[in-house]
């Protein structure tokens, strides 16, 4: 086994089992301990199980299981798999399969099973049991004005680990406790479980409920909802049918794995062709009302991770920006920086606050940064 560099936690096993056959709820359990901010659990032929603690794998040592064999591997994911014959199907076709698992009483996961050099490896991301409040995210106080949106497309973007789940979660929560509408959920897998309150909330999974998420939408478009949370925007299938819905006068979440607001744009636009990308701009303008970019960047004390937010507002300039393309002192940053009065807000622009309360230390921060002589320019003012 490769050396590492951080230091394993030990555990230990509730009850007495026999060697090398410790039941998986019961593992679970015991890497759970291992950390009150334990994010991800991860099993690796050939390594102990492994729990991510802000953004760093930690070895955790446990008696009897000290590393993982293929076959380790392959019973865990059977167990977290069961008997769900479509994600058994997805593993075998395709090498991977995506799954929930709940774990009563304790958390839920969401589980990307897959096969590697002929082997099964199995990570499992923690979802927190309680949907999360907007202080305890650190959302920009603007953002709650999401709330009271009438129509419109909302993206969460960022890229993995970067908290989009819990920043969805806790603006759909805005709406259910606020607003009385009917909202419906297309999540693969389900992730937080919302209950119905002033809100009727419906959540729907992809493979268990739905085979996939162009269907899941044309249905939703005939069951009456304001709001809709679309997973991810995976293809173009489904970033039509998001614009489709918009055109409709719907309220339309999702997200998207890019890093800022203008490549979210331009991510939007390449999914069509060259021939269609002037009206899917022109779309795209008119239906958008926020773009909430994130990252998560260690603490200058090593005690966690802060999030970071930029955040895209629509009005006539930004509008503008995205139905024309960018150019030159016409762009999206551009844009915001004038926006800001208005609550809109860019990365190197807060990036530079935490790094002048000492928050964040400036070799950090030039490392997040989008633009390392924009950090520059914010730093000197």
């Amino acid at each position: 086994m490769a050396a590492t560099g951080v230091a394993p936690i030990s555990v230990a096993l509730e009850g007495v089992h026999e060697p090398g056959k410790v039941p998986t709820p019961v593992l679970l359990a015991a890497m759970l301990r291992a950390s009150e901010k334990v994010s991800d659990l991860i099993f690796s032929p050939g390594r102990p199980p492994q729990v991510e603690v802000f953004g760093q794998l930690v070895p955790v040592q446990m008696d009897g299981l000290a590393v993982l064999t293929a076959d380790d591997t392959r019973r865990i994911a059977a167990d977290l798999i069961g008997n769900n014959k479509q994600a058994i199907n997805t593993l075998r076709e395709q090498g991977s399969c995506d799954i929930s698992y709940g774990l009563s009483g304790l958390a839920r996961f969401r589980v990307n099973a897959f096969i590697q050099r002929g082997s099964c490896a199995v990570v499992m991301r923690v979802i927190p049991t309680a949907i999360p409040e907007f202080d305890a995210l650190h959302l920009p106080a603007h953002l709650g004005d999401v709330a009271n949106l009438r129509n419109g497309i909302v993206l969460v973007t960022g890229p993995t680990s970067s908290g989009k789940s819990s920043t969805v979660a806790a603006l759909l929560d805005r709406i259910n406790r606020n607003r009385d509408f009917h909202i419906i959920t297309i999540e693969d897998p389900i992730e937080f479980l919302h209950n119905h309150k002033r809100s009727t909330i419906h959540q729907r999974e992809l493979h268990s409920d739905t085979p996939n998420f162009a269907l899941a939408l044309r249905a939703a478009l005939r069951q009456a909802p304001k709001v809709i949370f679309v997973g991810e925007m995976r293809d173009r299938e489904t970033i039509e049918m998001v614009l489709e819905a918009a055109d409709m006068g719907l309220i339309v979440f999702s997200t998207l794995n890019t890093i800022d607001a203008s490549k979210t744009v331009e991510r939007i636009v390449a999914a069509y062709s060259p021939e269609e990308q002037k009206t899917v701009r022109e779309r795209f303008a008119k239906s958008f009302r926020f773009i909430i970019s994130q990252r998560l960047i260690p603490r200058a004390d090593g005690n966690g991770r802060l999030p970071v937010f930029e955040v895209l507002k629509s009005n006539g300039r930004t509008r503008e920006c995205v139905e024309k393309g960018e150019q030159e002192r016409r762009t999206l940053l551009d844009a915001i920086k004038s926006g800001e009065p208005d609550g809109m807000q860019y990365f190197d622009s807060e990036i530079a606050k935490l790094v002048r309360n000492g928050l964040l230390d400036l070799e950090t921060g030039v490392s997040f940064s989008s633009n390392a002589a924009v950090l520059g320019q914010e730093l000197a003012k």
